[in-house]
């Protein structure tokens, strides 16, 4: 049995985050069942860098977004990583969803983001022509970012710590021992091997709460319950209409910010995500959604004729927040006072879990080293 310090399941965009600032200190093994990294949540979102405007205030999801965007354009500019601060309008489309912006403007300020705008019609269209708005805000520190060579570049430092990357590893079967975690990990091939590890961060995503029942003794009522959101995109067929992303006033569900369009850095526009709660992980786009997606889109871009838009693909979200219930904060969660010291719980790292990874990463390692 070999012995590592920490070992952290999932090479997402956030396990690899928090690898890479525990690798700083410490000896890391991270491991993921599929054969490359960031196949599974950070491979299917937006690739948006959020501003910090939606959350409750105080919330996690408030302060780590807040704080990771910081720590994400820095990390980008000093890596060459590609990105762009293009910032964002959250278009009203008429009176009634001018209250919402305002109350925006107070939220963000709250949460640490004072620098929206308010915008008239006539401005927002001087900005973007093809939008329809009565009025809107402007978010300038809203970006996008590459993640894929963003996730590239946090394995080159996690390697150049001195750690490693193993992809086709699964974790079976963790028990508590003294000083640590015996772990029984399958490999690709089928073959198991065993290993002692002082922590364990499982940072899994969709197989965060698989991760924790693996635990023996681990009680099951400390898993909160997982709820599969399936959100779908669409590329948009002809030239670009926006310079910035547009988004329209968040619906009141809490369950997604509505059908927005991004940009990614090739200029290349899609729509998405809505929100569709699912049984089971099924990534198929359908052409039946084309209309509705449409109707949604021409309220703040008229101008888009619906066989403009093609199915691209489908990202699931790994929410604790049951269909129709409040929004749920991120759990980053020690779980000494469980009766397991040294193991860290991640679930509910949906977004902004890209923008908030490094913030997340700083978390995990104040938690570890205290």
């Amino acid at each position: 049995m070999d012995d590592v310090d920490t070992v952290i399941v999932g090479a997402g965009a956030v396990g690899l985050a928090v690898a890479r600032a525990l690798s700083e200190s410490r000896e890391c093994l991270v491991i993921d069942s599929e054969m490359a990294i960031g196949q599974g949540v950070s491979s299917r979102n937006s690739e948006v860098i959020h501003a910090g405007i939606y959350y409750p205030t105080a919330s996690l999801k408030a302060e780590l977004c807040v704080r990771g965007k910081a720590l994400l354009y820095e990390y980008c500019q000093n890596r060459d990583i590609p990105h762009a601060r293009c910032g964002k309008l959250i278009v009203a489309t008429c009176p009634e969803e001018e209250a919402t912006l305002h109350q925006l403007v107070l939220k963000a300020a709250d949460n640490g983001v004072p620098d929206l705008s308010l915008l008239t019609g006539h401005e927002a269209r001087a900005l973007e022509p093809e939008v329809s708005a009565s009025a809107a805000l402007i978010s300038p520190s809203t970006g996008i970012v590459s993640a894929h060579d963003y996730m590239l570049s946090l394995v080159a430092d996690i390697e150049r710590n001195g750690s490693l990357v193993s992809v086709g590893s699964r974790l079976v079967h963790a028990a508590s021992t003294s000083g640590g975690y015996n772990l029984e990990i399958e490999v690709f091939d089928g073959s198991r091997f065993e290993l002692k590890a002082s922590n364990v961060v499982n940072a899994a995503g969709l197989g965060c709460q698989e991760v924790a029942r693996s635990l023996a003794g681990f009680p099951d009522e400390q898993v909160p319950a997982r709820y599969l959101c399936r959100g779908h995109y669409f590329s948009l067929q002809g030239p670009q209409p926006f310079k910035r992303l547009i988004y329209p006033v968040p619906p009141a569900s809490g369950a997604g910010l509505g059908i927005h369009a991004t940009i990614d850095l090739a200029g290349q526009v899609k729509f998405g995500p809505d929100t569709e709660y699912v049984e089971h992980e099924d990534y198929s786009v359908s052409l039946e959604l084309k209309s509705a997606f449409a109707q949604a889109i021409q309220r703040y871009f008229p101008g888009l004729q619906a066989d403009q838009l093609m199915p691209a693909y489908a990202g699931i979200r790994p929410k604790t927040q049951a269909p129709g219930s409040a929004p749920t904060d991120f759990i980053v969660r020690d779980e000494e006072p469980t009766g397991f010291p040294g193991w860290v719980n991640l679930f509910g790292i949906e977004s902004p879990g890209l923008t908030a990874s490094l913030a997340i990463g700083e978390r995990v390692k104040q938690i570890l080293d205290h």
